[in-house]
Parts: structure tokens; C-alpha cells; sequence
């Protein structure tokens, strides 16, 4: 639909914009919907509130210990049925290398916080335009976690009944995880099923993979959800059935975020106009006089 035109008094035709009802972008959902420009106190205020809560309420729910363990021990026969319960040799066979093991604790226990921060950082710098709807993915990805740790308690399994399995933690002293050691009454110990460590490991390492233009960093990127899964299995505190929930959780992050835009995060337009380009767009300059 065009400009209507009006008849100036010296008989020259002028543009008159079309009623502002008649922008679609004008309403609340479509303006909700287009990508913008972030803010950076909004996105610094809105993800420390949003881990807050994660963690409020991820710490907040009943830790049924006898649920979880026979959970554990359901995970682990399944896993014995389809050939895949490796676990215990992976944690004993690293577990032997001391440097190695010690610096998987670590990395446990900081990486999961350090890249996926760092990934946001990189987004909000270089990919404004698909900030908001990559980082829709990782909170609805994370909110739908706090489902699983509610209705599907679940021992890691360092914690199994009758396990071989080797707290790395512990046994080596180092700080590695929330639930061993001094910190272990500081989070819920049986909240091991989804692995939001696969979770968001995943998602910064497709995130990277498909927006970086360096090949080996993008390299890097696949590597990254790789090395999170043989860490999770060697310091005990995930199951591979572990990630299965995460990559799940993963997907219906990526579903959301693609209902509310319209579009897979990585496809929406790099950059976006500022704030002030589009006020200006909206409203056309005066005519000037003649």
C-alpha cells in the first residue's frame, strides 16, 4: 500500500505517510517479535535474575534421595541393556591420570559459566540482530531443565548405592563441583538428569559454529559440547542419558525460539537498526518549503 497524496496551494503534489495503525510493526506482539538492537544494563540485569532464579529453584526442589537413586540404578541397567555403560571405565581409566582428572574437575566447575558468558558477550558484540533469539533459546532451554530436575530426581553416579564410581572431587581435593565436598549442601545433589552442562555446551558450540567465519574456531566450537561430555562422564556426575536430556531440552529451546520469530536464530538479519535509525524511519522529515 502507497503513500496517499495531498495538492499543495502552488499545485504540487506532496507524500503523506500511511496511518501508523497500517504499520504492522506497530503493535505490541510484532514489535515484541522483531529482532532489535539489546541493551546491555537490560541483558546484564536480565541474565544475573534469570541464573538467580535457575538456581533458586533448581536448589529449591525436594532432593528425594531414595527417588533418585533407584532412578540412578534404572539409568544404569538401561544402559547396560543397550551396550553403552562405559561410564564407570571412562571415570577409572582418567581418574588414574592426576593432572588430567584434576583439570577436568576444573573445567566442570568453570567453563560451563565462562564460555556460555563469554558466547553472549560475542553475540551481543558482533550479532545484535540475533542476539535475542539465540539467547530465547538458551533460557527456554534451561527453564524446561527445571521440569526435569521436579519430576525426574536423579543421583549422579558418584553417589550411586553400591557403585564403583570415583568422586573426583573428593578424592583429589579439588574444587570441581557444587555438590561435593564443603559445597554439597549448597546445591541439590539429585538434579543430574537433564545435563545442562551438554546444554549449553551445545548451544555455544552450534552458536559458534554457525555464526564464527574463522574455520578453526569454528572447529573449536564442535569440539567444545565433545570435551564437556567426556568431562561429565569422567568426574562421575552424569550418565551419557544425562546429555540425551539436554540435547532434548536443547531442541525445544531451539523450537521456541523459532515459533516466536518465525525463523531459526542463526538466519535473522546480523544486524539490526538502532533505536533512534528506526524512530527516524517511522517518521518521515518534513517536506521542505519552497
Amino acid at each position: 500500500m502507497g503513500d496517499s497524496t495531498v495538492t499543495t496551494l502552488d499545485g504540487r503534489k506532496a507524500a503523506v505517510p500511511d496511518p501508523v495503525a497500517a504499520d504492522p510493526g506497530q503493535g505490541l506482539l510484532p514489535r515484541l517479535r522483531t529482532p532489535r538492537r539489546p541493551r546491555f544494563w537490560f541483558e546484564i540485569l536480565l541474565i544475573a535474575v534469570s541464573y538467580w532464579t535457575y538456581s533458586l529453584v533448581r536448589n529449591a526442589v525436594p532432593e528425594q534421595r531414595t527417588e533418585a537413586l533407584r532412578n540412578a540404578d534404572w539409568i544404569w541397567q538401561t544402559e547396560h541393556a543397550l551396550g553403552i555403560a562405559v561410564e564407570e571405565s571412562v571415570n577409572r581409566a582418567l581418574n588414574s591420570v592426576t593432572w588430567l582428572i584434576i583439570g577436568m574437575n576444573y573445567y566442570y566447575a568453570t567453563l560451563h559459566f565462562v564460555v556460555t558468558l563469554g558466547v553472549l558477550v560475542w553475540l551481543y558484540r558482533r550479532h545484535p540482530g540475533r542476539y535475542a533469539a539465540t539467547r530465547l533459546v538458551l533460557f527456554a532451554t534451561t527453564a524446561v531443565a527445571l521440569l526435569g530436575y521436579y519430576l525426574y530426581p536423579l543421583a549422579p553416579p558418584r553417589l550411586m548405592n553400591g557403585g564403583d564410581f570415583i568422586d573426583t572431587v573428593m578424592v583429589h581435593q579439588t574444587w570441581g563441583s557444587m555438590a561435593s565436598g564443603d559445597l554439597k549442601h549448597m546445591s541439590n545433589q539429585y538434579a543430574a538428569m537433564p545435563s545442562m552442562h551438554i546444554g549449553w555446551s551445545v548451544w555455544c558450540g552450534l552458536t559458534i559454529f554457525a555464526l564464527a567465519t574463522v574455520p578453526w574456531v569454528r572447529v573449536l566450537g564442535l569440539l567444545y559440547p565433545a570435551l564437556t561430555l567426556v568431562v561429565i562422564v569422567a568426574t562421575a556426575n552424569h550418565f551419557w542419558l544425562d546429555a540425551v536430556g539436554g540435547l532434548l531440552c536443547l531442541a525445544f529451546g531451539f523450537a521456541v525460539a523459532g515459533v516466536w520469530y518465525g525463523r531459526h536464530p542463526y538466519t535473522l538479519p546480523r544486524h539490526v537498526p538502532s533505536r533512534g535509525t528506526d524512530r527516524s524511519r517511522r517518521t518521515p522529515a518534513p517536506s521542505p518549503e519552497p
